[in-house]
């Protein structure tokens, strides 16, 4: 079994958002299902605890990106999976939000990635998610820095999908950067002994032509011997 987090913040639900939010997370649950061979479980962020983690015994724990800022959740409700990544009982796998949820419990600041210079114009001026921001959206290279298994069939500047504003200001300690891109350098994270991992970048957000986060989650899923990768 996979255990699958949904970090969305419960705000969401209360608007338009909420279905497509849905949608994405259901169709995400599904491909992780097909890449790892094993059903996918999903959960809120504020019902996993250990006792939970422990209960299930899953193969891994996926955690989900989010378009609420961590900053502002309730860390009552955020205690349990905060815990979760401490113990690190299974491998636990975060894209985006769950990088930066990671990263901020080993101790390091995540915050927006800065305005854009004054007369700079917007890229994404569709896109209202931080607006007014520095921001990475849309498949792009990200640089392999480091040698990981992760990295297996993919070559040097993979092309993965980004959707964000925030970023994690450092490597926390313990952790070695694997993957970097010029505007955010932190992309992932590999812990040195426990097994957790994380991107910035959205490996399960591929699509046809842009396969390589696809080859990403299959390489994570063999690395820790789910049967259908």
């Amino acid at each position: 079994m996979i255990i699958f987090v949904d970090l969305e913040h419960e705000c969401v639900a209360a608007t338009p958002a909420w279905e497509e939010s849905f949608a994405r997370r259901l169709r995400i649950q599904y491909r992780l299902e097909d890449i790892a061979g094993e059903p996918c479980l999903t959960q809120r962020y504020f019902h996993v605890t250990p006792a939970l983690v422990h209960a299930l015994n899953p193969r891994a724990v996926v955690i989900s990106g989010c378009a609420t800022e961590i900053t502002y959740y309730d860390e009552a409700k955020l205690a349990g999976l905060r815990q979760v990544l401490r113990d690190a009982a299974q491998p636990i796998l975060g894209f985006c939000g769950g990088l930066q949820l990671m990263a901020q419990t080993y101790g390091v600041e995540i915050a927006p990635m800065g305005p854009l210079a004054p007369g700079q114009p917007d890229p994404y001026p569709e896109w209202d998610y931080g607006q007014g921001m520095r921001r990475e959206r849309g498949f792009m290279p990200v640089q392999a820095c480091a040698p990981h298994p992760l990295w297996d069939g993919l070559g040097a500047t993979p092309l993965m999908f980004e959707s964000h504003f925030w970023e994690v200001k450092s490597v926390p300690a313990g952790f070695q950067l694997a993957g970097t891109t010029a505007m955010c350098p932190v992309q992932l994270l590999v812990h040195e002994s426990k097994p957790l991992y994380a991107t910035q970048f959205h490996p399960e957000a591929y699509e046809d032509g842009y396969e390589d986060g696809r080859r990403f989650l299959a390489n994570f899923f063999r690395m820790i011997g789910a049967p259908g990768a």
